[in-house]
This record gives structure tokens, sequence and C-alpha cells, in this order.
């Protein structure tokens, strides 16, 4: 049988730490922790936005017109986005973060360019988001890939289908996303 030798516990001899360490240890991982649990998408901004969409789905429905249709739709953006600019200053204020700096700045950032050239394509063409996640939380991106999927889908599918997949697509999705982030990632 083996011998065992005890384990030498090898001493180091500490110095005390600067002045300020402390405070900078604490400033680190107080920052870690906010940028890994915050994401700028307010969850509730969320859900209030697909209400929007699934009124803009009734009332795209009872159009007579594709212009009526798509004006519904461009509306019912310009309502979501008056919705979602607050809602994300909220939250923001609400974790003591500004909007300029950290994950605000970074889903600007990211969401901007795809969010102007849907629009743009959107007036040009007639029709109908994972980048905007890149720098969130991991359930971002999978409502990114959501969207995109709605996207596909309304791409392929008839015409006829259009209210329906958009109710879906921006309204339901806004709304289970919006509840799941507001759950676990702060309103």
């Amino acid at each position: 049988m083996l011998e065992r030798r005890p384990h030498r516990v090898r001493r180091l001899h500490s110095r005390p730490l600067p002045a300020g360490a402390i405070d900078d240890l604490r400033f680190i991982r107080e920052t870690m922790e906010r940028s890994r649990s915050f994401t700028a998408v307010p969850g509730w901004g969320q859900v209030a936005t697909g209400i929007v969409a699934l009124v803009a789905a009734y009332a795209a429905q009872h159009q007579t017109s594709p212009a009526g249709w798509v004006n519904v739709w461009l509306a019912a953006a310009v309502i979501a986005v008056a919705i979602a600019l607050p809602a994300i200053w909220i939250k923001a204020q609400r974790h003591g973060l500004p909007l300029t700096s950290g994950p605000g700045k970074k889903f600007a950032i990211s969401f901007l360019p795809p969010f102007a050239a849907g629009a743009l394509l959107t007036a040009v063409l007639y029709r109908g988001v994972i980048t905007g996640g890149t720098f969130s939380v991991a359930i971002v991106p999978v409502m990114g890939g959501c969207f995109m999927f709605a996207g596909v889908l309304a791409l392929l599918a008839p015409a006829a289908w259009g209210n329906l997949l958009l109710a879906a697509g921006f309204g339901g999705l806004h709304i289970v996303f919006g509840i799941l982030i507001a759950r676990r990632y702060g309103g």
C-alpha cells in the first residue's frame, strides 16, 4: 500500500491592498453582474408592442386596398417605436445604466441598421432581427431568430395569410418574449 504524505501548506505573506483597491474590485464585480443579466430590451414594452400588433392585424384585415393595409401596419410600427423607446429608457434608468454606453449602445448600434433596412424595404416593396441581440442576453437572439422565421414563413405563404402571420409574428412573438424578458431580466 502506498503511503500518503501530508500536503504542505505554503503560507503566502499578504501585503495590504493599495488604497481604493477594494472599491475598484467592488466596481468591477458590480459592472460584470449588471452586464451579465441586463438586456436593453424592455419586456413589458414588448408586450405592449405585441398588443399594438394584434389590434393592427384586426384593423388591417378590414382594409379594402393594399395601400390601406400597409398604412395600418406602418402606423402600428410608429406606435410600437413610440412605446419601445420610452420603455427602453425607463428600464435603463431603473437599472442605473445610461443608454449611451454598455448594452444599450451596443443594442442600438447592432439593431438600427437592419431595422432601417426593413422599414425601407417595407415602404418600397409592401412586404415585410437576430443582430439586435448580438450583445444582449441569450433570449434576444432567439427572439430575433423567431422573427426571421416568421418573416420567411410570411414570404413563402399565400398573401391571404398576411394578417394572421403578422398578428402571430409581430403580435404573438412580442407578447411571449416580452413576458419572458420581463420576468427573467427585470422589466
